[in-house]
């Protein structure tokens, strides 16, 4: 059986190291048999490639770009926690998008954190997921995102 490592190197992704929390918290935390990262922005190298509401300086397709960055980020924190090969599944996934007044996409901005998942993961990638639009986000990302995975139940309390 393929390793989650070596499905990401197969698909050429290499997860970041972990963003530095931008106030009190920790990346993730592990609860028994799941782990439940922090909200995840899209950083690069400790910035932000981008800023603003999606829909107005914004746009879907790079907001989808950026949850695809925020999905990473939050693979990203697993793995340090736990290691990557120890998630049995992707339970759920919940994603902000920072929204000017009229725009209703969220869904597909989300996508591109969904999508990455389900090329990583497969069938057990397969997840539930909210996609909210908010007013704003933390250092005006344009969005942020949740995670959380199960365990192998081979993985050592």
């Amino acid at each position: 059986m393929t390793t989650w490592t070596e499905r990401l190197a197969q698909l050429d992704i290499a997860l970041p190291p972990v963003a530095a929390p931008v106030a009190a918290y920790v990346p993730a935390v592990r609860v028994g048999n799941q782990v439940w990262t922090s909200g995840q922005l899209p950083l690069v190298q400790g910035s932000l490639p981008a800023t603003g509401k999606v829909g107005a300086e914004v746009s879907a397709e790079q907001a989808a770009d950026l949850a695809r960055q925020c999905a990473l980020n939050a693979l990203a924190a697993v793995d340090d926690l736990v290691g990557i090969d120890n998630v049995a599944r992707v339970i759920k996934l919940v994603g902000f998008v920072s929204s000017a007044p009229d725009f209703t996409g969220q869904p597909g901005v989300i996508n591109g954190a969904s999508e990455l998942i389900g090329e990583v993961f497969g069938d057990a990638g397969e997840h539930a997921r909210s996609a909210v639009g908010v007013t704003a986000l933390p250092l005006d990302a344009p969005v942020e995102l949740e995670l959380v995975v199960e365990l192998t139940s081979g993985l050592d309390s």
